[in-house]
């Protein structure tokens, strides 16, 4: 039996009220929505939650969110959190892929298409 996701980590997080906003990072974001990946890498405390959730509560555009933590290092569990999370902006994303993920067959990587 595969353990329960807990929904709680595919909440964006709340704009905190004391924020202090970063309208040049956020330009940069929005310039990121026209390119295939933008990566934002940065040490622990420096704000990148903070930045995400204010960009994601000012776009017009779904998002999609996973909060992952130490015991989510598994690629079942990952790929089983990814989809949940594609699954809050389209119900139907990647029913195929959970499907396989929950088999009784042992999961063995990246070889196979995931999302459909």
């Amino acid at each position: 039996m595969a353990t329960p996701l807990l929904t709680t980590k595919l909440f964006v997080p709340p704009v905190r009220p004391d924020l202090v906003s970063r309208p040049r990072l956020i330009e940069r974001l929005n310039t990121g929505l026209h390119r295939k990946l933008t990566l934002i890498s940065a040490p622990a405390g420096f704000g990148k939650t903070t930045l995400l959730s204010e960009w994601a509560a000012g776009i017009e555009w779904p998002v999609a969110w996973v909060s992952l933590d130490k015991g989510d290092n598994d690629p079942a569990r990952f790929w089983t959190y990814f989809i949940a999370a594609l699954q809050t902006v389209h119900a139907d994303s990647g029913n195929a892929a959970l499907a396989m993920l929950q088999s009784a067959q042992p999961f063995h990587g990246l070889g196979r298409t995931l999302v459909t």
